[in-house]
């Protein structure tokens, strides 16, 4: 297996040509491909060997592939096929007909994910996330573990119970949660569609306070903003974690069982952002009990939300980790 520790020095003997290149406005991704997956039409970006063990790697909101981008080149770098897609809504990743719903419960992005694995003939994967990626790489790893090799997951567990979700929070962590609320509201939705980068570009400052991104880092993720199916996608997310939208009935089913907080079998390590308002406390002990394999978890000091953009090394190193448990 892969040593965790020679991981800078995998990276600095491997550039793949495929993978990611150096532009002036940094890091970025040689080449999005393609590929019709359920009922997308998916942008991915790929770098590594062809035929080496497969890890995917997730983003979440309000971000993009370039979450990782220096992630991916450690990993390709030790041997790793590196597939970090566009979730619907983002990027190039389109819908391919006009007339499906445009549903973001949780369960949708892992059927996704779920599809692409079967477009691109990957049975396993070693998955990792932060955000909506996490919960998404979550119910993966709980409802279809054959498909999840091992887990790494910003956040611990984030599989969303709706009921829960009813009840309030202390005041400190609603408020980390305003927008969750403004997008409630038609005015929340009319002022994510004319504000979408000055949104985001809020939300990256508030919940990554040590992260000084360059305003070239930023612009080079929010492209992936003038998705069409961004705003409806973003807002019915939302609507629904809070019950005020509806999802689509054909996953009722796996939604309910999402709903009794199934437990993640398969090798897991959990990371936290020490200074991300959304981590919960005690140390990665308030999720420690839906894992239920072999486990890790890491707490990283001085990170926020962002992790593998923040901590690229750091989150390399748990994919490796998990992979050899």
């Amino acid at each position: 297996m892969p040593d965790p520790s020679s991981v800078s020095a995998a990276a600095r003997t491997s550039a793949p040509a495929t993978g990611t290149a150096e532009t002036s406005r940094g890091p970025s991704f040689a080449v999005v491909r393609q590929i019709h997956a359920g009922e997308l039409n998916i942008g991915y970006a790929e770098t590594g060997p062809a035929h080496g063990p497969v890890v995917i790697l997730l983003h979440g909101w309000p971000y993009d592939i370039h979450s990782y981008v220096e992630v991916a080149p450690l990993l390709a770098g030790h041997g790793y096929r590196v597939i970090v897609p566009y979730l619907r809504g983002y990027g190039t990743t389109t819908f391919l007909s006009g007339r499906t719903f445009r549903n973001a419960e949780q369960v949708v992005f892992a059927r996704d994910i779920i599809a692409l694995m079967d477009a691109l003939r990957i049975e396993r994967a070693v998955l990792g996330g932060f955000d909506w990626g996490s919960r998404t790489a979550d119910i993966i790893a709980a409802l279809w573990p054959g498909r999840c090799k091992a887990l790494v997951s910003v956040s611990g567990y984030l599989i969303t119970n709706r009921k829960a979700q009813q009840q309030p929070l202390p005041p400190t962590a609603e408020w980390a949660w305003w927008y969750q609320y403004y997008f409630s509201i038609a005015r929340g939705e009319l002022g994510l569609a004319k504000y979408r980068d000055d949104f985001a570009k809020l939300i990256w400052r508030n919940v990554s306070p040590t992260w000084h991104f360059s305003d070239a880092t930023f612009n080079r993720t929010a492209r992936a903003f003038d998705n069409p199916d961004y705003v409806p996608i973003v807002i019915h997310n939302y609507r629904w974690r809070l019950g005020l939208a509806p999802g689509d009935p054909r996953y009722d089913g796996l939604e309910a069982k999402l709903a009794e907080g199934p437990p993640v079998h398969v090798p897991a390590v959990t990371l936290d952002g020490a200074l991300d308002p959304f981590t919960p406390p005690g140390n990665g002990a308030a999720y420690r009990s839906k894992f239920t394999g072999p486990y890790a978890h890491r707490t990283l000091q001085g990170i926020g939300h962002n992790v593998p953009q923040e901590a690229p090394e750091a989150f390399a190193r748990a994919v490796l980790d998990a992979d050899r448990m």
